[in-house]
């Protein structure tokens, strides 16, 4: 009965180390991506209604969402990022919008990694820019680009 016990105390102790570990790895590809996200929205604020030479598309674009072109047009903006597999990149994508004119938005994707290229987490923020005001909103990408 000792030994039975004994082997129970630790597949648990097994399961929540791996538990643990996972949860790490994810917090650590969440941070990667928050960190990109932040340098990428400084960079557009900075460079204001220039930030990209790409024309504005109208719509919101969809260019995130095929991992093909956004690893295409994605960039780095850290150069690494401590125990992550790669560095976070950060994909910048300009829009118009159809009810609001006057306004310029971009569209920005970030990925962030954790310790395999496996675990990785999407945010995203829509920065829009109208009469020298900024609105921010930001959104977690639920499920993987295909």
């Amino acid at each position: 009965m000792l030994l039975t016990t004994s082997a129970i105390w630790f597949e648990t102790s097994q399961a929540s180390a791996r538990a643990a570990s996972n949860v790490r790895d994810h917090l650590q590809a969440f941070h990667a991506a928050d960190s990109a996200l932040t340098a990428c929205e400084r960079e557009v604020l900075a460079a204001g209604s220039d930030a990209s030479a790409e024309p504005f598309a109208q719509g919101e674009p969809r260019q995130w969402q095929l991992e093909t072109a956004f690893d295409a047009g994605a960039v780095t903006r850290i150069a690494a990022w401590p125990g992550s597999s790669r560095a976070p990149q950060c994909l910048i994508e300009p829009w118009r919008l159809a009810s609001r004119t006057d306004a310029t938005a971009w569209l920005l994707t970030a990925r962030g990694f954790g310790r395999s290229s496996e675990t990785q987490v999407w945010l995203q923020s829509e920065l829009v820019i109208e009469t020298g005001a900024i609105e921010r909103h930001w959104r977690r990408v639920a499920a993987r680009p295909f």
